[in-house]
């Protein structure tokens, strides 16, 4: 037995550091699909469109080709939806539409910098739930590279700079936008981790768990779904126009930003994400995600010019620091190199599924 228990460590060791890579592939695949999102809903805004209009362009044309894929390579994923309706519907309308809105609104009320910064306090918030719900402290190192990873992003947001805090146009009703925005992309991260965990859904009673595939087409569907309707009700001002739109220096038919947003930051942004989570678990996922905001950065000096500062290149390298710091927390409560602190093999469904 001894020896049975000797060579299965080193394969259990491999296995756990496949599914790690596998995961960080995943999730940083992820961020940079969901990075190329800002410049191409900006060309469609500069060419005429309303915010509203150009995330319902996004969703919708997101929801289509996932729709497709799905009846392809998941023939029974509406009959699957169905059965978890209830978690189908609260992806839907909270990390999907609710992220989308609360940030555009966000956005009308406070510099783009500022609105950002608060929407990627989301992994502070993710590492806090767990912390509450499972009773385990995350270890210092995990806490440092929460700390290091968000001061990165001040620095390439541009809020922190050489002359210190810049653009912070601070509004309340702003403020608490980009905060409901946080709690969205929170509940992204920790949803798409417990969707797939067996019975997470009360209503599904003792049904396989949910598949990203099928999670990410009836999620984006919800969602699309509701922006439309806030829309064409007249909530929120919905305007589009033919106009031609320009990427990379380069005039194009709307069209072409209009299938890349609804492909790119979206269809494949969420399938990847979600299984990305799965494997890593929702907290250093949630860590990783922090890395849209270099990809974003990045999209937009290739697809609109807009140049890339020496404070924003510090920063990206501080997020890198960060999120290695993290990932040794991780390492150090996975292997149980501290017996206080150890890593929860499922994470409890948050009250609003059960």
């Amino acid at each position: 037995m001894a020896a049975d228990l000797t060579q299965s460590s080193p394969r259990a060791g491999a296995a756990r550091a496949h599914q790690f890579q596998m995961g960080l592939l995943f999730a940083i695949g992820s961020a940079l699909a969901f990075g190329s999102s800002g410049p191409f809903a900006k060309s469609l805004m500069e060419a005429g469109w309303s915010p509203t209009a150009a995330v319902t362009a996004r969703l919708a044309g997101g929801a289509l080709a996932m729709a497709l894929f799905a009846s392809i390579a998941r023939p029974g994923w509406l009959a699957e939806a169905r059965t978890h309706a209830r978690i189908v519907v609260l992806y839907g309308l909270v990390p999907i539409a609710g992220a989308q809105l609360f940030y555009y609104n966000a956005v009308a009320h406070l510099s783009v910098g500022v609105a950002l910064l608060l929407e990627y306090t989301a992994p502070i918030l993710v590492v806090g739930w767990l912390w509450a719900t499972t009773r385990r402290r995350p270890t210092n190192l995990t806490l440092g590279g929460v700390a290091l990873a968000v001061a990165g992003i001040m620095l390439v947001l541009g809020v922190v700079g050489p002359h210190g805090v810049s653009g912070a146009d601070i509004n309340l009703v702003g403020v608490g936008f980009g905060l409901a925005a946080a709690v969205c992309a929170a509940c992204y991260f920790l949803w798409s981790d417990t969707s797939q965990t067996a019975k997470t859904d009360p209503g599904a009673g003792d049904a396989a768990p949910l598949h990203p595939i099928t999670l990410a087409a009836a999620g984006l569907i919800v969602g699309a779904a509701a922006v439309s309707a806030l829309g064409v009700s007249g909530v929120m001002p919905l305007a589009f126009t033919a106009n031609d739109a320009v990427i990379a220096g380069m005039t194009t038919s709307w069209i072409v930003p209009v299938v890349a947003l609804g492909l790119i930051p979206t269809a494949i942004a969420y399938t990847l994400g979600i299984v990305g989570i799965a494997k890593l678990q929702p907290r250093f996922a949630s860590l990783v995600g922090l890395s849209e905001v270099m990809f974003a950065v990045l999209a937009a000096w290739l697809l609109l010019g807009e140049a890339i500062t020496g404070t924003q290149a510090i920063g990206g390298a501080i997020v890198l620091a960060g999120l290695a710091l993290a990932r040794a927390g991780d390492r150090s409560e996975t292997f149980g190199l501290d017996d206080t602190v150890t890593w929860p093999d499922a994470p409890a469904a948050p009250e609003a599924l059960r």
